[in-house]
């Protein structure tokens, strides 16, 4: 990229995002004027090697400057960190722990956080600092608190932000534990997922303060909550449409090796056939996976589409329950489309109840995630629910 170019980049992006979002209020237009992305971006950043697989590969600007220009100023994100920054292990793919988020989400996400002058904003997830710092341009960095897990990244965030004029307060430390330090807070904003809210967040907000975080289930990851707490330690929101964000790192599966973790060498499972579709469930409908998983609390989906020479299935879907005491599996053979091979072991019959959250979904007309919304009890119970008062619900897992 041309010096030119590069002076014009900012406006371009700008252009970009507002195709998606429509006109910034002025506030916030000139946030995204005065902090640049590229400025929070370290001189390597990461490029995926293939849509769909986790692996990545380094893009150096000092050699390959015209590829960092355009994903600096591109309408995507762009990973800073992979592995959590360690060294791979044997054959570990590169897979993303960290990312500057991509400009039309961030720019949303902060028109739903509906700030004021005057308000006091925590965000978990600092990252490379970038939303930070837009927020502190917007409120003042005494008005900012930013928490980021991983030293090295909290560290560099803030030594960006320095140079750009730029004093929002960086801690290091567990986003899930809030700043106690800092509360109260007239609003909490994540740029990580949950799959449970923290109640640090909801004890450290004011009165008619709004919390906005990216959502995850085990089975799927997308979209956003917007939560009300009350004033008796509990509260109120709905589930809106968004993109997928990175989980927060104590809210991630501890499972990798599905097979070698979940299946027992002594497990029988019964067998049998089933002819809902795998791929209707999790074959990459982001909005249906996701209803799915506020349906189906605590179980996770991996696809296997490599098999082993004398596997007799061609792409297999494994489920499993946190808890890792029942799995299911169910098999593609290449050639039927209408029925497929099925084996379940465990207590819980997972199939079983992924055919009913289906039937009742299906049956229901298909409610959109948005008519979905979470209740979070003063006891720290959470509860998702479809619809009005009184309509089907289904608990968060107490273990996130």
């Amino acid at each position: 990229m041309t010096s030119d170019a590069a002076e014009r980049a900012p406006e371009g992006l700008l252009r970009l995002l507002e195709q998606v979002t429509g006109p910034l209020p002025a506030p916030w237009r000139n946030a995204f004027e005065h902090v640049p992305r590229a400025a929070f971006l370290p001189d390597v950043v990461w490029v995926q090697v293939a849509d769909g697989l986790p692996d990545h590969v380094p893009c150096d600007r000092t050699t390959d400057p015209e590829r960092w220009e355009a994903e600096a100023w591109s309408d995507a994100p762009v990973v800073i960190q992979v592995r959590d920054g360690r060294d791979p292990g044997l054959g570990e793919p590169a897979w993303p722990s960290s990312s500057v988020s991509q400009p039309s989400i961030v720019a949303a996400t902060l028109l739903t956080l509906d700030v004021a002058d005057g308000h006091r904003v925590l965000e978990i997830g600092t990252g490379a600092g970038w939303n930070a710092g837009l927020l502190a341009h917007r409120l003042g960095g005494a008005n900012v608190v930013t928490v980021e897990v991983d030293p090295g990244l909290a560290a560099a965030a803030r030594t960006r932000l320095h140079e750009l004029g730029l004093h929002p307060t960086v801690v290091t430390g567990d986003g899930a534990e809030g700043w106690a330090a800092g509360a109260p807070y007239d609003r909490i904003v994540s740029t990580c997922s949950v799959t449970r809210v923290p109640t640090a967040w909801i004890r450290q907000t004011t009165p008619n303060s709004l919390i906005v975080t990216p959502w995850a289930t085990a089975w799927a990851t997308y979209g956003n909550l917007v939560l009300t707490p009350d004033r008796h330690g509990g509260a109120r929101g709905r589930f809106t449409h968004g993109g997928a964000f990175m989980t927060m790192r104590s809210h991630r599966s501890r499972v990798r090796n599905v097979a070698g973790t979940v299946v027992r060498a002594d497990d029988v499972p019964d067998e049998g056939t089933t002819t809902l579709s795998p791929w209707d469930v999790a074959g990459g409908d982001r909005r249906a996976e996701a209803v799915m998983g506020l349906m189906l609390p605590g179980l996770r989906t991996h696809w296997n589409d490599d098999p082993e020479p004398g596997d007799d299935f061609r792409s297999r879907l494994w489920i499993w329950d946190d808890a890792l005491t029942s799995w299911a599996t169910v098999d593609y053979d290449g050639r039927q489309l209408d029925t497929f091979h099925l084996r379940q072991h465990g207590p819980r019959r997972l199939w079983n109840d992924t055919v009913a959250a289906w039937s009742w979904w299906t049956g229901a007309g298909r409610p959109a995630f948005d008519t979905f919304g979470l209740d979070v009890g003063i006891d720290g119970a959470q509860t998702v629910w479809c619809g009005d008062s009184g309509g089907p619900s289904w608990p968060v897992p107490a273990h996130a």
